[in-house]
């Protein structure tokens, strides 16, 4: 609850006001004191050995989840939880870009008071405005809206949370954190991020509370909003909800504090407001830190799917900058509600210096440098046969004598034999052994392992990331890996992806060799590019 003394939480961040027309806007950004902080910060960081390149992060000081990622006005907005130097509490922090990939850094966007912090939280684009929801530290859950062309004006609505902290005497049924907010039928809908204690001896799992209204102001509470679910595990919460369509189903994103960022998919039953669970999974695969996936930020993309980006977990300190942004992926609905995962926005405008290889035999048992390419701001697109090797294996970021690597293997048909039945819709009977027609897919494994990626003795290495992909039996193998200095991301076969922190301490760990093991492989292709920097 809030104390009642009414502290003042009165940011100490200068806060500018802004004209209401774009070009007007430009001008006065260009003169604006946040913006020439940002700029020279950006110049006193862009020469740090770990920090990223193409990968967004915060101009000065570190960064926490991503939020309220929307498409306005013909450009994307990404907020972040950001803690400015002067006054290191949780506010807004706020880029723009029209291509989700060259981002610009724009002014703090929304600024504590009446609450602490400015946690997490979503945003609803409506015809004339944008509605962002978020929590707000010792009083609940807040609404600020911006209708201006490049949303560099908020305004908060009511007194203060719209959805406040129960009393201690109320018989609270939900808890008030996190947020995500939707429309459906003229009404507002809104999921609180939170667990109930249903798990086995008592223990927490995950939940979501729906709540709704009809002025953003006024709510009631609903229910426990998620049905069928069996994906996330005892211990996991609903934190950093997003609810959007995807294909002709629904998602939930949300972060578990335990085991990282997930997702459901299943039906959106609108009579009832309930998500029917019918698939799920993971965008990380081992705990969130050291090195790994945090919470997500989601939006829709307008043509069924949902571009999502994540905020990313260090793995060695660094002065004066902590934290940064993945790439952002494309997720779309595949076959028997599986999901599909891309790179997003206009990537490929940052590549140079283009390379290429085709069929290179990968000879058994024999490391294959590739003594012509490398780097640690990379993008590589690989195409392998593994033909009957017991795996493949891929090393960047190696030291001449491989005092550093880290290693991305994979496994064909070395991950779990899923059995499920099919029904048969002419059975007579649930006993009728018409139902009892059994199928079994035989899942691959793709591994990064990082246990040799740093020799630096304060550089924390993960358990080797080891995440599930199906590929059919004629079906090669498609890497595409994008290496940004302390940051690998690798996308397989437009099906899965798997992201990692590293930090070599040599200045030479920058090449890239192949392996297989037991039996020969083949690499069909491969294509290499170094990467510009998405600030210049």
């Amino acid at each position: 609850m809030e104390n009642s003394t009414n502290p003042d939480y009165t940011s100490l961040v200068s806060k500018y006001d802004f004209s209401e027309l774009k070009e007007s806007q430009e001008k006065e950004l260009e003169i604006n004191p946040l913006m020439i902080r940002f700029k020279e910060s950006r110049e006193i960081f862009k020469n740090d050995r770990f920090r990223p390149k193409f990968h967004y992060i915060n101009p000065e000081s570190t960064l926490n989840d991503p939020n309220g990622l929307c498409f306005w006005q013909g450009h994307w907005h990404l907020f972040y939880q950001a803690y400015p130097p002067e006054d290191p509490r949780q506010h807004w922090g706020h880029a723009v870009s029209s291509d989700l990939i060259h981002w610009r850094d724009l002014p703090y966007a929304i600024y504590p008071d009446p609450e602490e912090c400015c946690f997490s939280g979503s945003t609803l684009v409506e015809k004339d405005r944008v509605i962002a929801m978020y929590h707000g530290t010792k009083v609940g859950n807040m609404i600020a809206t911006s209708s201006d062309p490049l949303l560099l004006n908020w305004k908060k609505l009511g007194d203060g949370a719209v959805i406040p902290f129960p009393g201690p005497n109320d018989d609270a049924k939900y808890t008030v954190f996190d947020p995500c907010i939707w429309k459906k039928r003229g009404k507002y809908y809104s999921l609180s991020g939170g667990t109930l204690p249903n798990g086995p001896g008592h223990k927490q799992i995950r939940a979501n509370f729906l709540l709704c209204s009809d002025n953003l102001i006024d709510w009631e509470y609903l229910h426990p909003f998620v049905e069928n679910d069996l994906y996330t595990v005892v211990g996991d919460d609903g934190a950093c909800p997003y609810f959007w369509p995807i294909g002709n189903k629904h998602m939930l994103l949300f972060f578990s504090h335990m085991s990282g960022g997930q997702y459901l998919i299943g039906d959106y039953e609108q009579d009832r407001d309930k998500l029917v669970v019918t698939n799920g999974g993971k965008f990380n695969f081992g705990p969130t830190s050291p090195a790994g996936i945090h919470a997500p930020s989601a939006t829709p993309d307008g043509d069924g799917g949902i571009i999502v980006l994540f905020n990313m977990n260090p793995g060695l300190p660094t002065q004066g900058w902590d934290q940064i942004m993945s790439l952002p992926r494309k997720l779309q609905l595949g076959k028997e509600d599986e999901l599909k995962i891309e790179p997003a926005g206009e990537i490929e405008s940052l590549r140079y210096d283009h390379q290429h290889l085709e069929n290179k035999k990968i000879q058994a048992n024999q490391e294959m440098l590739l003594e012509d390419i490398e780097g640690n701001t990379l993008e590589l697109n690989l195409e392998i046969d593994p033909k009957d090797a017991n795996l493949v294996e891929l090393n960047v970021l190696r030291s001449p004598n491989k005092e550093e690597f880290t290693r991305i293997t994979f496994f064909k048909d070395r991950g779990y034999n899923y059995r499920f039945r099919v029904p048969n819709r002419t059975a007579l009977n649930a006993n009728s052994p018409l139902l009892k027609n059994i199928k079994s897919r035989q899942e691959s494994v793709l591994t990064i392992d990082t246990s040799f990626s740093s020799i630096l003795p304060d550089s924390l290495s993960r358990a080797p990331e080891t995440a599930p992909v199906h590929l059919d039996d004629q079906e090669t193998l498609n890497l595409r890996i994008f290496i940004d200095r302390s940051v690998l991301e690798v996308f397989i076969n437009g099906k899965q992806c798997v992201s990692v922190r590293v930090y070599p301490g040599r200045e030479d760990s920058l090449g890239i060799s192949l392996n297989a093991r037991g039996n020969d492989a083949k690499l069909i292709k491969l294509d290499a590019w170094k990467m510009k920097s998405i600030y210049e």
